[in-house]
């Protein structure tokens, strides 16, 4: 699938499930957020940029630390969706603008902090993401990523990420660890930290989210049922088979710095 089918597929389902977005408990009330917060140490001068901003809660989170957060979404609908959540919040000094996270429509050198919360594994070129997340930023700036995260082994990486893409069709690759850390070298970024973080899901709402039908959640139950003992270590499966299933993925949250002496344009793509 080229890069602009899969941006159209993208707006389409997200354009389609955008108020659950809003209100998923995992995008809206994700422990990890005040961890977020006191990685990047926002300041009350900054401008900083949430990419794929989804139901906007990572700019709702951010917002009240700062001057300006510009949200932006390749999908119009969850910008539309995400404006009224967090100007319900009394929020005013976000912005919103529609964008590809491959090639975002602001100028060298304009953030302090560009931000992108569990949203990668749908871009169709991730590092192009991160040259263009690095590009933007100024210098010493941060780019602060949370995503899902594969295990290193390969075979078990791809069935986890089949897993996830049998759900929902626009997910297109997560990567590993040790993948995140070197697109962020290679966009000439300082790697400060990486943490993972494992989270719990309701089976049956996280499938319903993404309009699954029942034919689909039958698979999707087979194939943790049948998983290998490395698949199934990983997402630490209960009760599938009873309404009351579970499983868990992992997160990664990393962040790179911006060298303070290189300029901007050395990161263009």
């Amino acid at each position: 699938m080229g890069a602009g089918e899969q941006g159209t597929l993208v707006q389409e389902r997200f354009g389609q499930f955008a108020q659950g977005y809003v209100t998923s408990k995992t995008h809206a009330r994700g422990e990890e957020m005040d961890r977020l917060v006191a990685i990047a140490d926002p300041q009350l001068d900054w401008i900083i940029l949430d990419v794929a901003t989804g139901g906007g809660h990572t700019a709702l989170k951010f917002a009240p630390f700062v001057a300006q957060v510009v949200a932006t979404d390749i999908t119009p609908r969850m910008l539309e969706k995400a404006g009224a959540y967090i100007a319900s919040n009394g929020i005013a000094n976000v912005t919103y603008e529609p964008a590809d996270a491959g090639d975002l429509p602001f100028g060298d050198g304009t953030f302090d902090l560009v931000t992108c919360r569990i949203a990668p594994h749908h871009f169709p070129d991730s590092p192009r993401f991160v040259r263009e997340g690095a590009r933007v930023l100024k210098a010493g700036g941060l780019l602060l990523v949370q995503d899902h995260v594969l295990p290193e082994e390969q075979e078990t990486a791809r069935l986890v990420d089949a897993f996830e893409k049998l759900r929902d069709p626009s997910h297109q690759r997560a990567f590993s660890e040790n993948e995140w850390a070197a697109m962020m070298r290679e966009a000439g970024l300082n790697v400060e930290l990486t943490e993972q973080v494992i989270k719990r899901h309701d089976f049956l709402p996280w499938a319903e989210r993404q309009g699954c039908t029942s034919g689909t959640i039958e698979r999707l139950s087979e194939m943790v049922l049948s998983a290998p003992a490395a698949v199934a270590e990983w997402m630490q499966p209960r009760g599938f088979g009873t309404p009351d299933a579970s499983f868990v993925n992992h997160h990664i949250i990393i962040s790179g710095r911006k060298d303070k002496a290189m300029p901007a344009k050395e990161y263009r793509s």
